[in-house]
């Protein structure tokens, strides 16, 4: 890693998804230090940087897990001459087989270490694989409360069924990489093209009433675009259904057009 000398703070951790305890943490520094483990289906690898303005640098976990705590405090001054503060989680470990902890990284950071307590919401303890969990059982109001954001994932636009124009509504598809995806249903979003923002409904799920393939697709209200996207990014307001298989192509239909009037209800009296 080059030498940063223009860096005196430093949060370390994941952080995996920036949520409301992850920004106490870095509240408190200039610059943010990921491990990075290939394993955050929050925020994927830089995709953090889409919620903070802070410089953030990472350390692979691979390349670091054979230090010892004091070398890697070594590493962190020589790559940060001019660091005066630390900032960690109360649960922070460090250093080989997690041989180091905060009261042993005090002792050997001779300047200032900062201790953040335990974030609580509502009675939960903020933690990432937390909100994986509610992500997974399509719980997105406690997502939302717990990120202090509305979830987002991304994804390049690919071909569909071809169903959707034709006899159905017209949605985009996404191939989505890397990130938890909600469980199986239809979402009030908005989805973000080009910076701009619309209203939309999205299904995530096996498409059970036409080929069985999953899907991850997306219908803007009231918007035709006049050129297909090349990629597309999801923001998740309100779990409003299971997947369901229809018995015929019609029934399927008259569901979507009750799943966008719910949805056009939901965002109506959402905070943008």
């Amino acid at each position: 890693m080059l030498i940063h000398n223009h860096i005196n703070s430093i949060a370390i951790g994941s952080f995996d998804g920036l949520h409301i305890a992850h920004q106490q943490l870095i509240s408190q520094a200039n610059a943010i230090i990921v491990i990075e483990r290939n394993s955050g289906y929050l925020t994927p690898g830089y995709k953090r940087t889409l919620f903070t303005t802070k410089p953030i640098y990472f350390y692979h976990f691979d390349s670091i897990k054979e230090l010892s705590p004091k070398e890697f405090i070594d590493m962190l001054q020589n790559d940060f001459p001019n660091l005066q503060t630390i900032v960690v989680g109360y649960d922070f470990v460090f250093g080989k087989n997690k041989s180091g902890n905060t009261k042993i990284l005090k002792k050997l950071f001779e300047h200032n270490v900062k201790i953040v307590d335990e974030i609580m919401l509502d009675g939960i303890s903020v933690h990432s694989r937390v909100i994986k969990e509610y992500i997974k059982n399509g719980d997105i109001d406690m997502t939302n409360k717990l990120l202090g954001r509305k979830y987002l994932i991304d994804g390049d636009i690919i071909k569909g069924q071809g169903l959707g124009s034709k006899k159905l509504v017209s949605t985009l598809n996404l191939k989505v990489q890397d990130y938890q995806l909600p469980k199986e249903g239809v979402y009030a979003t908005y989805t973000m093209i080009d910076n701009y923002r619309y209203n939309s409904v999205s299904f995530i799920g096996h498409r059970v009433t036409t080929d069985g393939s999953f899907a991850v697709e997306t219908h803007l209200l009231d918007t035709t675009l006049p050129h297909p996207p090349i990629t597309a990014k999801i923001e998740f307001v309100s779990f409003l259904r299971d997947n369901m298989k229809f018995n015929s192509l019609q029934e399927l239909k008259a569901q979507i057009e009750i799943d966008i009037d719910k949805t056009k209800e939901v965002l109506k009296n959402a905070k943008r």
